[in-house]
C-alpha cells in the first residue's frame, strides 16, 4: 500500500507559522508608532508657599531679560501682546496719573490689555524700618485691602487685592535683603474667586524672585 503524502500538509503548517511570525513582527513593529505618546504634564509654576523667599537675596538691578516666558505665559493665561521695561534713571510713566525719573527697575507685561503681569525692585537700598513704613503705605492705598494669611514674600511683606480702573490686581510686596521687590497680576472685573487670583499671583511672584535674584 502506498504512503500517504505528507508534503503538503508540511507546507501547509509551514505557511501557517510563517504568516504568523510576519503578523506578529508587524504587529510589534507598528504598534509602538500606534500607541499615543503620554501627554507632557503640564507646568503651572512653584505656589509661593512653597518657595523659601526668606533666605533669597534680591539684586537691585535690572532683570527683565531673564524672566523665563513661559512664566509670562501661564502668569497671562498666553502669550504677551505687549511688553515695556524701565531702568533706574530713566524717564518713564510710574503710574496711570505719574510720569518721571524711575528709581526702580521694573518690567511689564501684558495680553491684549486686558491681564497685566508686572514686576519691580527699587533701586535705593532700603532698611528694616523703611520696609515696615512701605507695607503700611501699601496697605492704607485707596481701594486695596491686604490678604490676611499670605505666604510671605521677603521680610517684612504684604499682599494686596486693589481695584485698579475696571480691574482687580493681586500684589505681593517685600523686602529681600536690601531690596523692595514687587509684583502684581491684574485681571478683568468680576473675580469671583480671589484666592485663586493669589495664587496665580503667588506663582508669578516666585519666578520674578527668582529673576530678580539670578
Amino acid at each position: 500500500m502506498p504512503r500517504p503524502e505528507r508534503r503538503p500538509l508540511a507546507r501547509t503548517l509551514l505557511a501557517v507559522l510563517l504568516a504568523t511570525a510576519l503578523t506578529w513582527v508587524v504587529s510589534g513593529c507598528s504598534g509602538g508608532a500606534d500607541r499615543k505618546p503620554k501627554s507632557q504634564p503640564t507646568e503651572v509654576g512653584t505656589p509661593l508657599p512653597e518657595f523659601d523667599t526668606l533666605s533669597l537675596i534680591v539684586a537691585r538691578g535690572a532683570f527683565c531679560e531673564r524672566v523665563p516666558k513661559d512664566a509670562v505665559e501661564r502668569a497671562l493665561g498666553g502669550p504677551a501682546t505687549k511688553e515695556s521695561s524701565y531702568s533706574n534713571g530713566e524717564s518713564a510713566r510710574l503710574t496711570r496719573e505719574v510720569r518721571d525719573v524711575a528709581h526702580e527697575n521694573s518690567c511689564t507685561f501684558a495680553m491684549k490689555g486686558e491681564v497685566v503681569a508686572r514686576g519691580w525692585v527699587f533701586a535705593p537700598p532700603a532698611t528694616p524700618r523703611q520696609a515696615r513704613d512701605l507695607t503700611k503705605q501699601a496697605q492704607g492705598r485707596r481701594g486695596c485691602r491686604p490678604s490676611v494669611g499670605a505666604a510671605a514674600f521677603g521680610r517684612p511683606s504684604v499682599a494686596l487685592l486693589c481695584r485698579e480702573g475696571g480691574g482687580l490686581s493681586a500684589s505681593f510686596r517685600g523686602l529681600f535683603g536690601d531690596a523692595w521687590l514687587s509684583c502684581s497680576l491684574t485681571v478683568p472685573a468680576p473675580v469671583d474667586d480671589t484666592q485663586a487670583l493669589l495664587d496665580r499671583t503667588g506663582r508669578w511672584c516666585v519666578e520674578v524672585a527668582k529673576a530678580a535674584a539670578a
